[in-house]
């Protein structure tokens, strides 16, 4: 019985293997020229010179017809399979260039505060699980709306209300006065609300103000909009850190230098905000490996930060 299996010493046509495959298959020349759009003269030379180049009968001709020989059938079978299988590799190597290609960078639309105090520390531990993914964090005061700005994700903080994303809850927040340590000392150390009237307040544009966190705590004679200005958060909390004054802090934003004895809650009192961070994206993004990935990778590290702020609060 000859060898038809060949070696990558001796390839048959391989042009010609599509014709005889989809010939096999429909045990006839018309219906494979169908299908591959081709004539049935075109079919049957294809056919004719792979016999010829393997030196073996795959088809029996008769009347109006054709069938597979025995060795056609066998033949048939593992020229069936390997298109299967270069199909399928063909397919593989298309998508992951495509994701190489159009999916490498993950577009994450976040607020200043939250990128310079907790996200941006945090990334490289994303990035060492993710060496495929390139992030790239965008902080404009514009709410993503994911279309055609090129945003993949958003972390935003709100009520959580976003019709037509998904929104997942990530964080609540409380707001306290911090300040450097040094504030704690000296002939106006800072010991109770009260005192804040000897120093200077550091102010910055997150919804709840110096204001509102004296009123709730019922503290009388501070001007709530005396001292420092900051429109960026980061900007505040890092003059806070130099001793220039007190800031508010939040929750999850000053946990690191609370952690780190770069900052200090001088009191107690404390104020729960009336939003929370919240992760969004629309619904089929999550069917990108990069957004997976990611938001896979922020739950995980909130749910370290929830553990660990316990103990640092």
């Amino acid at each position: 019985m000859p060898d038809v299996t060949a070696s990558p010493g001796k390839l048959p046509p391989l042009t010609a293997l599509p014709c005889f495959e989809a010939a096999a298959r429909q045990q006839s020349f018309t219906k494979a020229a169908e299908e591959l759009h081709l004539t049935p003269g075109a079919i049957s030379r294809a056919v004719k010179h792979l016999e010829e180049q393997i030196g073996v009968q795959l088809f029996e001709r008769v009347t109006r017809s054709v069938r597979l020989t025995e060795t056609g059938e066998r033949y048939a079978k593992a020229v069936r399979d390997m298109l299967g299988q270069l199909a399928a590799a063909t397919a593989a190597a298309t998508a992951a260039a495509t994701a190489r290609q159009s999916g490498s960078t993950l577009n994450v639309s976040t607020s200043d505060g939250f990128a310079g105090r907790w996200l941006v520390p945090r990334l490289y531990r994303f990035h060492r699980a993710n060496v495929d993914v390139d992030v790239r964090v965008s902080t404009t005061g514009r709410l993503a709306n994911f279309h055609g700005d090129g945003i993949d994700v958003a972390i935003r903080y709100g009520q959580g209300n976003y019709p037509g994303l998904t929104t997942e809850w990530l964080a609540d927040e409380e707001v306290f006065p911090v300040c450097s340590p040094g504030l704690l000392k000296g002939p106006r150390a800072l010991r109770n609300p009260a005192d804040l009237r000897h120093h200077t307040l550091i102010r910055d544009g997150y919804p709840i103000a110096w204001a509102d966190w004296l009123s709730a705590v019922g503290i009388e004679g501070v001007n709530p909009r005396a001292g420092l200005t900051f429109d960026s958060y980061t900007f505040a909390v890092q003059a806070a850190v130099q001793g220039e004054g007190v800031a508010l802090g939040r929750t999850m934003l000053v946990a690191d230098d609370l952690a780190a004895g770069r900052l200090v809650r001088p009191f107690k009192q404390t104020l729960k905000a009336y939003s929370s961070f919240h992760l969004v994206y629309p619904p089929e993004a999550i069917h990108q490996r990069k957004v997976k990935a990611f938001r896979d990778w922020l739950l995980a590290e909130m749910r370290d930060s929830d553990s660990g702020s316990a103990e640092d609060l």
